[in-house]
């Protein structure tokens, strides 16, 4: 399988910034890529620093205000391979988190899916969310959790895999949120999906149905969206103004949803 990804972002930088990109595919297989950042057209240099789960982080510190771009190309040939859980991650993503307020769905877990186990719980919490919810972009604000997306019934991907996440934690079962390239989404944006460790390995959930799963590709992996901003600023000051992603594969795979995938 090879996929190829882009990322073109652009802003203007209001004060003097530290910014922070998670767009850089995770490592696994082997990829060629180039990752450009300027400021008024002038290349800048970061550091490359690396996250959990294979993520990388890049830090461009003491930008100066101007007009802020990013070029990011790869492309990458196979498949990554499945990664095997630890202890720890089994402790850290059964836990409430900021935007994943398991604590307070467990009575709405419980309810409805008691008595649920492995993958017959995976498929009953997709599809429940995805019954439930309608996809509607620019219906969430930045700082809504599982939650608020439980009471209002509506989001875009990252309410979805939150709500999900929330809901599998409330019944004691490792959740975690995985940022990805997703070839085949529509309208194509970055994309965010749920895993769920279960039967020995982490799964991917994708409760909007919206890629293929097996041609996901890795960018972040964390409890929430607070740990897989594919931008976001330690200081200063940073105002968006254009993000345009692209993702594709040599040949797009169907997805049989009576099967587990893993992200790969």
């Amino acid at each position: 399988m090879q996929r190829s990804v882009t990322a073109q972002i652009t802003g203007t930088l209001t004060a003097p910034t530290d910014v922070v990109l998670a767009i850089a595919v995770a490592d696994g297989p082997a990829r060629t890529e180039t990752l450009g950042v300027t400021v008024d057209g002038v290349s800048v240099q970061g550091t490359e620093i690396a996250a959990p789960h294979g993520g990388r982080l890049h830090l461009f510190s003491g930008l100066l205000p101007g007009a802020f771009a990013v070029d990011y190309v790869a492309t990458v040939d196979g498949i990554a391979d499945i990664e095997p859980p630890t202890d720890v991650d089994r402790i850290v993503y059964t836990r409430p988190s900021r935007y994943c307020d398991s604590d307070k769905l467990m009575p709405v877990a419980q309810a409805e899916f008691a008595g649920l186990t492995g993958k017959e719980l995976l498929d009953s919490v997709s599809s429940w969310v995805g019954s439930q919810l309608s996809y509607v972009s620019g219906s969430s604000k930045p700082i809504d959790g599982a939650v608020d997306t439980y009471l209002s019934r509506q989001g875009v991907c990252r309410d979805y895999a939150h709500l999900v996440i929330a809901l599998l934690r409330g019944l004691g079962v490792p959740a975690r949120l995985a940022a990805v390239y997703a070839p085949g989404l529509d309208p194509m944006d970055f994309h965010a999906v749920a895993e769920a460790y279960v039967d020995g390995a982490w799964w991917v959930v994708d409760a909007t149905t919206l890629a293929p799963r097996p041609s996901l590709l890795r960018i972040a992996t964390g409890r929430d969206a607070a740990d897989t901003a594919f931008l976001s600023t330690l200081t200063g000051s940073l105002q968006l103004d254009s993000i345009v992603v692209g993702a594709t594969v040599d040949q797009l795979p169907t997805d049989d949803l009576t099967l587990l995938t893993a992200l790969r």
